[in-house]
């Protein structure tokens, strides 16, 4: 068990405490529960989901990475699946604020990497704030889905965000967490446009080595993973790559059609792939880079073991992700940062 979990753990009853460490304490562990897990642990602690997910909730805020505001908020997204996700804020020393995740956009983040098609609400420890409530908009739930507060009656997206603007506004009708495949390719590494930054110091031959045992099915895990290049890709021998392709060919950018992924590797070969989630309203959208960092965060991992880093996105949008994901990365201590285009 990741030693973050233990403080709220021990607060629990302990009848659900024992049913949750049996789950916290399996090696694969990665921040959700299965539909038959959550079932099974209402029934151990009898209760209802609602007050399941108000129990997890010092779980999920206990994965936040708050150096700055040292404030931890957490978040349980609730998939029809009967899944449930956690979702924490998260902070980075050395970067502006502006690359802050809120906790609601690392839950339904969380969930939407994992294949969740809809979510039916989000239970979270304090008020979503303006930022996050526009943010949860963008969702194909839209304003009927449900948030659930402690010592609060739950209500609608509606009831939190009036008058709502947002991607059905604008004559949007692929919405986010709605199934996409842009059926992008990538330029190959040599190709016109790769391009890379290598930090002082970075292996590049002992990261691209340990990458190469990448097993593709895996990728949402955070195991080693790798990929096939989508329809139309010339081959492109880089399993980080591989995985930003894919990612990048299921993210959401509907305004600037800016399609765009990150793909990150730790010390220890693992894989964490994200995509861009555009807003209607541009500023609550979630770059790439946080996408992959929530799910890296998640599933235990440190940003301080970032090795190597992929982004992957279109020449010539209307905006570029590079810069920003550089400076964080470098702010991470990541040592080699490389880009690819989208064909």
């Amino acid at each position: 068990m990741h030693a973050r979990f233990t403080p709220s753990l021990d607060a629990l009853a302990p009848a659900l405490r024992s049913a949750l460490a049996h789950e916290l304490d399996q090696a694969d562990f990665s921040g959700w529960l299965s539909a038959a897990q959550a079932a099974s642990l209402m029934r151990a602690g009898g209760m209802d989901e609602d007050a399941l997910c108000f129990a997890l909730l010092p779980l999920a805020a206990a994965c936040a990475l708050a150096p700055v505001s040292r404030f931890n908020v957490g978040a349980v997204a609730r998939g029809v699946s009967g899944n449930l996700y956690f979702g924490a804020n998260m902070e980075f020393i050395g970067a502006p604020l502006q690359q802050t995740v809120h906790a609601e956009q690392s839950a339904i983040n969380h969930a939407w990497l994992r294949g969740e098609k809809r979510l039916r609400g989000i239970s979270v420890n304090y008020t979503p704030c303006g930022h996050c409530r526009q943010f949860m908009n963008e969702l194909n739930s839209g304003t009927d889905l449900m948030i659930y507060l402690p010592d609060r009656s739950p209500a609608t997206l509606g009831n939190y965000l009036p008058d709502a603007f947002g991607p059905r506004d604008l004559a949007i009708h692929t919405l986010l967490m709605d199934g996409v495949d842009h059926q992008y390719g990538m330029m190959a590494p040599n190709g016109r446009g790769a391009r890379a930054v290598k930090s002082p110091g970075a292996r590049a031959d002992r990261l691209y080595a340990a990458a190469q045992g990448a097993d593709p099915a895996q990728a949402a895990s955070g195991r080693p993973a790798a990929g096939s290049p989508g329809k139309g890709a010339e081959s492109v021998n880089d399993p980080l790559a591989q995985q930003a392709l894919q990612a990048a060919n299921q993210s959401h950018a509907p305004y600037s059609q800016a399609h765009s992924a990150v793909a990150l590797q730790t010390a220890d070969g693992r894989i964490f792939a994200g995509r861009y989630a555009e807003n209607a309203a541009f500023n609550p959208s979630l770059p790439p880079l946080q996408s992959a960092l929530i799910l890296l965060n998640m599933a235990g991992a440190d940003c301080a073991t970032l090795q190597r880093a992929v982004l992957l996105e279109r020449e010539g949008a209307p905006f570029s992700q590079w810069d920003a994901t550089r400076s964080t990365l470098t702010a991470l201590g990541c040592g080699e940062i490389s880009r690819y285009w989208l064909t």
